[in-house]
């Protein structure tokens, strides 16, 4: 079947040819209900000869069509158009690696690069039970962006024999279903039991992967002969040339990987996708010790916790044997990690006791309210302290405690409450210190604490408490007071609402000193047993945090890395580490009026929900995780459950009163420009917000108009009015002013709710005029809503789980509630919100963060 530009199939309009081959011809197309262009495969007629391979066909793409991860090529609708059936993808613009290598080999790092999105891909599938069963380079599409797309996902499966259609030691041969004595796959890229005839499972992806990136590093096949029986041989018998043969620079830790995935007996190779991607990410590390570049500051990701992970009990001997040293060597033994918690839920902060066998940490198991316990390094058993909403701070040598007592989220990654001192022996109540502290820890001989406060527009370092060491704009995280005494090391984070951070030291004199590059994700710190490296968890792209040390010289190197991630707590002079193995996800959920049960919006990994359109038929949302991309992307997605759409790059914002438009800004730390992005057709554009660093972006009812919370450089942060059209951004309040919730600005747009630099809330007019401090509302009021009278707002408050609504009247100041939010699953959830209120005035869209992690004892770090 050929297709001309302008004819349609089913909804979609035909623009151009892409591309024909065995599995039939693709198309350019659009789609007009969505106003977006698509990929079409129009399948070959004789599918629908056969309705036992059209029912198969068509399972096999409902299946790819649930597979949403970055390097899966979305299919978006399956349908038949004149006995043919298609099926209708995102439409991507690049080169197959199969035209990429038509150049020679590629360079390690790219390769290495390639690989690891490969894996990724893969792992995703094979998670959700979907095997490709013919991975080849004519499968995988490099975007001009940089992107690895796996092509084809459920449609390899239903391939025939063609002979002729190929060379003959190319020869794609397929089947109907799986059945054993059939073969299936690509000569030249099928594992042994494909070739013998045998059941192809995910292990036999893992083998092509192997010869891909075998082709990847030396421009060559792994197995080719003169005939397909020479191919079959070698797949069967013999080994590919060694890399060192034909690309010197190839690591050789990533030939012991190629190696491993080529093993003749699947028993022998890889057994998961999975642990394929952590083994190359973890190469990719050792490969550059110091991996974290001047370029991991345009991967900086946004967070909205600090993130720790739980996995099934039994779980220590396989992160230790999923551990890659940082200076790995064949002799260097791995280090050995104890679990001591099995329960599930969430651990905030972890020490050692005095003894180096007692160990305190706060928790919040099975969705039950946080607080301390003690355990025993020799006893997976644990014992509660005592004192519910409290979470540990710190634990000097002398077995004296820092409590957060009423421990609450203050802010995103961090918790805050009244610093309070105990015994680790008790029997007496916590005496209170200070209020509203959200870091401290004991200095060497327990005389002293060091504080982190946070101040309204500002987050301070204390040390002793009343001497201010450092003040900030962005926040401090995980202050430690080196084994001498004579200096502190935090995490340095620029951005308040986003993780990434770099390592810094600060002298009592107050001199700051930078020893790391930029992170994308970092949580955990504590000083190296002999005082001369800072040992910290961070991740130089995405979240999954390793182990690193930081000389004071800046130089950095990897300390150890597992699957999953890690945040360090504490370190004794005998080396050994307390961490915790910890998994975070980030959702949304809707609660609609007439629903008997939550809808679950989420898509990819990180999903933070930024808007509901005017109709209140869609969200708008960002990606900040592993799947969202270096640079974040912003989503739309139909509250109906559809396939969300991805509109570009950047941290989402809001809806324009069209409803056709989406606000964001180009990256929430290297690049604050404001982005209009159309939701349909139509090109992106900038606003002209020279000079700004802009943090939020509000749009106004008029349509023409932008509220923006900026900042010029080297000054507060203050609220600006912006023309769409361009111009130049007025201010309209004093310096330290900050919006006041996600609908701070009023349904007419002429006032918006601020929280000045007292900490206090105003009303502020666009026109002028006095502002006001309207009664029953605080700085930790987050304002979802107004009234339609305009009398009145909702809000809810940060940190509390179930999260309440309430109604606000600004007259008087009552507050009545209105309703109470928390996903169905409890467990590990560490925070509520944002959320948005339907126009219906009865519906929520709200997020959630869920972490989920288990405590170990790690022993043999080098």
């Amino acid at each position: 079947m050929t297709l001309s530009a302008g004819s349609r199939l089913g909804p979609y309009e035909i623009l151009s040819p892409l591309g024909a081959g065995g599995m039939g011809e693709v198309y350019r197309a659009k789609d007009p209900r969505l106003g977006r262009e698509v990929a079409v495969k129009v399948l070959p007629a004789s599918f629908s000869g056969d309705p036992d391979r059209l029912r198969r066909f068509e399972q096999e793409a409902r299946a790819a069509g649930l597979l949403n991860h970055p390097n899966i090529t979305a299919v978006y609708d399956i349908g038949s158009h004149e006995g043919a059936p298609y099926v209708v993808t995102e439409l991507l613009e690049g080169e197959t690696l199969r035209s990429r290598l038509a150049a020679g080999a590629l360079a390690p790092r790219k390769a290495l690069d390639y690989a690891i999105q490969i894996a990724r891909g893969l792992a995703a599938a094979h998670e959700k039970g979907i095997v490709h069963r013919d991975l080849k380079p004519e499968n995988l599409f490099l975007t001009r962006d940089g992107r690895v797309k796996i092509l084809d996902f459920g449609l390899a499966k239903l391939k025939q024999t063609e002979a002729g259609t190929e060379s003959e030691t190319n020869l794609p041969t397929g089947t109907l279903g799986t059945e054993p004595g059939v073969v299936l796959g690509t000569m030249g890229y099928m594992s042994p039991e494909q070739v013998r005839g045998k059941p192809a499972d995910s292990r036999s992806d893992i083998f092509s992967f192997g010869a891909i990136l075998y082709e990847m590093l030396s421009g060559r096949r792994a197995f080719h002969g003169e005939t397909a029986a020479d191919t079959i041989t070698a797949i069967l018998t013999k080994e590919p040339p060694d890399l060192s043969v034909t690309n010197r620079e190839v690591h050789p830790g990533l030939d012991r990987i190629i190696r491993h995935a080529l093993e003749k007996n699947p028993e022998e190779r890889f057994q998961s996708a999975r642990d394929l991607a952590f083994d190359l990410e973890a190469l990719s590390g050792i490969s550059a010790p110091t991996a974290v570049t001047p370029s991991a500051v345009a991967r900086v990701r946004r967070r909205t916790l600090v993130g720790p992970i739980a996995i099934a009990a039994g779980v220590a001997a396989a992160l230790a044997l999923g551990f890659v040293l940082g200076r790995q060597t064949g002799a260097t033994p791995p280090p050995t990690f104890h679990q001591l918690t099995f329960r599930r839920g969430t651990i905030g902060t972890a020490r050692f006791g005095p003894d180096g066998q007692t160990i305190l940490y706060s928790a919040a198991w099975e969705g039950r309210p946080l607080e301390p316990f003690v355990a025993r390094a020799e006893t997976p058993e644990s014992r509660p302290f005592g004192i519910v909403g409290a979470e540990v701070l710190g634990l000097s040598r002398a077995g004296e405690i820092a409590f957060a007592l009423g421990s609450h989220e203050s802010a995103p990654f961090t918790q805050a409450g009244t610093l309070a001192r105990a015994t680790l022996a008790g029997g007496s109540a916590p005496r209170e210190v200070l209020e509203d502290v959200q870091w401290a820890d004991w200095s060497p001989d327990g005389r002293a604490l060091a504080v982190v406060r946070n101040l309204g527009a500002k987050n301070r370092l204390e040390y002793p408490i009343g001497k201010t060491l450092l003040e900030t704009d962005g926040w401090i995280g995980h202050p430690r007071v080196s084994p001498k005494g004579d200096r502190l090391a935090f995490l340095d984070h620029p951005s308040r609402g986003d993780n990434g951070g770099v390592v810094a030291v600060v002298d009592l004199a107050g001199k700051k000193t930078t020893i790391s590059n930029l992170f994308a994700s970092s949580g955990g710190l504590a000083w190296a047993p002999d005082g001369r490296e800072v040992w910290f968890t961070a991740a130089p792209v995405g979240a999954n945090q390793a182990l690193y040390a930081a000389s004071l010289s800046g130089s950095t190197r990897v300390l150890a890395r597992v699957t999953g991630s890690l945040t360090l707590h504490d370190v004794l002079p005998d080396g050994r580490a307390l961490v915790t193995h910890d998994n975070l996800r980030i959702g949304i959920v809707g609660q609609l009026a007439g629903d008997d049960r939550q809808r679950d919006l989420s898509w990819l990994d990180w999903g933070t929900v930024r808007d509901v359109s005017p109709d209140g038929k869609m969200i708008l949302f960002e990606e900040s995780g592993e799947g969202g991309g270096a640079g974040y992307s912003v989503y739309v997605r139909n509250l109906d459950g559809s396939p969300a759409i991805r509109l570009g790059e950047g941290g989402a914002q809001t809806f324009l009163p069209d409803g056709k438009s989406v606000l964001a800004i180009a990256h929430p730390v290297t690049d604050t420009r404001v982005v209009i992005y159309p939701i349909g057709a139509g090109e992106s554009r900038t606003l002209p917000t020279t000079g700004l660093s802009v943090d939020r972006a509000l749009a106004h009812p008029g349509g023409r108009r932008v509220l923006l919370q900026a900042r010029e450089p080297g000054r507060g942060p203050r609220l600006y009015v912006q023309d769409l059209a361009g111009g130049i951004a007025r201010p309209f309040t004093p310096e330290g002013y900050r919006t006041l919730g996600i609908r701070a600005l009023s349904s007419d747009g002429t006032a918006v709710m601020a929280e000045g630099p007292d900490r206090k809330v105003y009303l502020y007019r666009l026109d002028g005029g006095e502002p006001v401090s309207p009664p029953g509302l605080t700085n930790e009021d987050n304002v979802i809503a107004w009234s339609a009278d305009m009398r009145s707002v909702y809000v809810t408050r940060r940190g509390e789980r179930p999260l309440k609504v309430s109604r606000v009247d600004l007259g008087t100041g009552k507050k009545d509630l209105v309703r109470e939010l928390m996903p169905s699953d409890a467990a590990g959830v560490t925070g509520v919100g944002p959320v948005h209120m339907l126009p219906d005035q009865k519906s929520f869209v709200f997020g959630y963060s869920r972490i989920l992690s288990d405590l170990h004892v790690v022993e043999g770090l080098k």
